[in-house]
C-alpha cells in the first residue's frame, strides 16, 4: 500500500503569522481573522481538500527584543494582535464533519487542571476531532507579563511540562470509568460516584486532589501534538507527542530529525510510527511553473523585513537591530531556541541575505511551481527523510491554501499518495486508523483505569 501522505494547515489568529508583510496583498483576507466567517470559509476549504487538520499555532507575549520593543511588530503586525486559537474551533466543528483542528498552548502559563477542562470540552463540542499542540512558551515578555521575571530554563520548562502532562493523563485517562455515566432514563443517577475518582496528585509544580471536570469526551485525551525541536524538546516528543511538527530547512537535517525521533519514541517503549512527523513546508504554485513563479514574484513585493527581522529577533532571542542589513551575523547558541544553531549553523550570513532567503520559507522546507513541480517535491521530501507529511504554511491567507487545493491535491490523488475521502471517525482514528483512544504503549495508559464492563 503506497504511504499516503499527511496534510495540516498551518495558521494562526492574527494577522501576519510567519511572512510579514502580506496581508497588505490585495487577494489577502488576513486581517479578517478577527471574523468568523473567516475561520468558516477557511475550514471548508481545507475539508474540500482533505486536509487532516487546522494547525493553529500561539504566543502568550509579544515579539519585543528587537529594538528592544514591541514598535516593530506592532508596525507589521507580526504574531500580534493575536486572539485565542481555542475560541474559534467550535464554530469551525459545525462546517465541517472530518477536518482536526490542533491548538496550541504553553505549559508555563495555565494550570493544567482548568486546561483539562477546556480541551475535553472541545473534544466533546468536536466529536473528538481536536488536539493539543504542547509547547513550554520561550518568549520573555509572556513570562514577565504572567508574573515572572524571565522565562524559565529551559531544561526546568520541559521538567514542569513532564509533570503538567502527567496531571493531564491522570484527568483524561484515569478520573472516570468508560462506564461511569449513562443516559438510561430509567438508571437512577446520571453519574455513578464509585466510578468517579479523585486523582491525589501531590508534585513539585502541581497539586491536584480532585475529580476531573468532565465525563470522558470521545477520545479522552486529545491528539497530542508538539513542536520543541531542541534535544529536550525531541525527547520530550518522543516520549508523548503522536504527530511532531519540525522546521527542517534541508532534507538532510530533515532525515537526521526523523532518525532522531523514532529511535527516541522506539527507546521510550513506542512503535516509531505511531508518531507521524511533519515538516513544515511552504508551497507557492498555480496553474503550471509559469504562473507559480509569478506568483512567488508578487508575494515578495510586499514583504516586510522589519517584521521579517521582528520575528527571526524573537525565535533566537537577539537584537537583530543592532545589525546594518549588510553586516555579517553569526547564529549563537541561546536558551530560548536551540534548535535554530543546528538548522542555521555558526556561519557568517548578512541580515540582507537572510531576509531575501527566508522571509517566505522561514519555516521548513519550500516549494514553487505548477502541480508536477510542487508534488514531485512532496515525494521526495518524503522518500528520502522518512517524514509523514508538511505543515503547510501560507504565503497569503486563503490564497495559498485554495492554490494548493486547486492545483496540488489533485496531482498528489493522481499519483496515489494523498487520500480521496475520509476515514470516519475521531482525529486518532484518522490518522492511525486504531480507534479514538491513545495505545497502550503510550505513557498515558498507565494511568488508565479498564473496568469489567470495557472488556466484555
Amino acid at each position: 500500500m503506497t504511504r499516503q501522505i499527511v496534510l495540516n494547515a498551518f495558521d494562526m489568529n492574527c494577522v501576519a503569522h510567519i511572512v510579514a508583510g502580506t496581508w497588505r496583498h490585495p487577494e489577502s483576507q488576513a486581517a479578517q481573522y478577527k471574523d468568523l466567517r473567516y475561520w468558516l470559509d477557511l475550514a471548508k476549504l481545507l475539508e474540500r481538500g482533505l486536509f487532516d487538520g487546522l494547525f493553529i499555532a500561539d504566543v502568550l507575549g509579544v515579539y519585543d527584543v528587537y529594538g528592544g520593543g514591541p514598535e516593530a511588530a506592532l508596525r507589521s503586525g507580526a504574531q500580534v494582535p493575536v486572539n485565542d486559537p481555542l475560541l474559534v474551533v467550535p464554530a469551525m466543528a459545525t462546517v465541517t464533519e472530518h477536518l482536526g483542528f490542533g491548538v496550541t498552548a504553553a505549559t508555563s502559563f495555565e494550570h493544567p487542571y482548568s486546561f483539562a477542562r477546556r480541551m475535553s470540552t472541545l473534544d466533546h463540542l468536536t466529536k473528538g476531532r481536536v488536539g493539543w499542540n504542547i509547547v513550554t512558551g520561550y518568549l520573555e515578555s509572556a513570562a514577565r507579563n504572567h508574573g515572572l521575571d524571565t522565562i524559565t530554563p529551559h531544561a526546568d520548562r520541559y521538567d514542569i511540562a513532564d509533570e503538567y502532562t502527567e496531571v493531564l493523563y491522570k484527568l483524561w485517562e484515569g478520573s472516570w470509568d468508560d462506564d461511569a455515566v449513562g443516559t438510561d432514563p430509567r438508571r437512577a443517577e446520571y453519574a455513578d460516584p464509585a466510578k468517579v475518582h479523585p486523582i491525589g496528585h501531590e508534585g513539585r509544580h502541581f497539586r491536584v486532589p480532585g475529580i476531573h471536570l468532565c465525563e470522558p469526551s470521545p477520545q479522552r485525551t486529545p491528539v497530542l501534538y508538539q513542536a520543541g525541536a531542541s534535544s529536550r524538546g525531541k525527547q520530550f516528543g518522543a516520549e508523548n507527542a503522536e504527530v511532531i511538527f519540525v522546521g527542517a530547512p534541508t532534507k538532510e537535517a530533515l532525515r537526521e530529525t526523523v532518525a532522531d525521533i523514532r529511535r527516541r519514541a522506539e527507546a521510550a517503549g513506542r512503535d516509531p510510527y505511531d508518531v507521524k512527523i511533519v515538516n513544515g513546508h511552504v508551497v507557492v504554485t498555480g496553474a503550471d511553473d509559469a504562473a507559480a513563479q509569478a506568483r512567488y514574484a508578487d508575494f515578495r513585493r510586499y514583504i516586510d523585513p522589519e517584521g521579517a527581522l521582528a520575528l527571526w529577533s524573537g525565535w533566537l532571542g537577539t537584537d537583530l537591530s543592532q545589525f546594518d542589513l549588510d553586516d555579517p551575523v553569526a547564529v549563537t547558541d541561546n536558551e530560548f531556541l536551540k534548535s535554530s544553531v543546528q538548522n542555521y549553523g555558526q556561519g557568517q550570513w548578512t541580515l540582507r541575505d537572510f531576509v531575501d532567503a527566508h522571509a517566505i520559507d522561514a519555516e521548513g522546507g519550500f516549494s514553487v511551481g505548477g502541480p508536477q513541480r510542487v508534488a514531485d517535491d512532496l515525494q521526495e521530501w518524503v522518500e528520502e527523510t522518512d517524514v509523514d507529511g508538511f505543515n503547510i504554511t501560507n504565503a497569503i491567507t486563503p490564497g495559498s491554501f485554495v492554490d494548493f487545493v486547486d492545483h496540488v491535491v489533485p496531482e498528489l490523488q493522481r499519483r496515489g499518495v494523498y487520500k480521496t475521502s475520509y476515514a470516519e471517525g475521531t482525529l486518532r482514528h484518522k490518522l492511525f486508523g486504531q480507534g479514538p483512544r491513545l495505545p497502550e504503549t503510550h505513557r498515558a495508559a498507565g494511568y488508565r483505569r479498564v473496568t469489567q464492563e470495557a472488556h466484555r
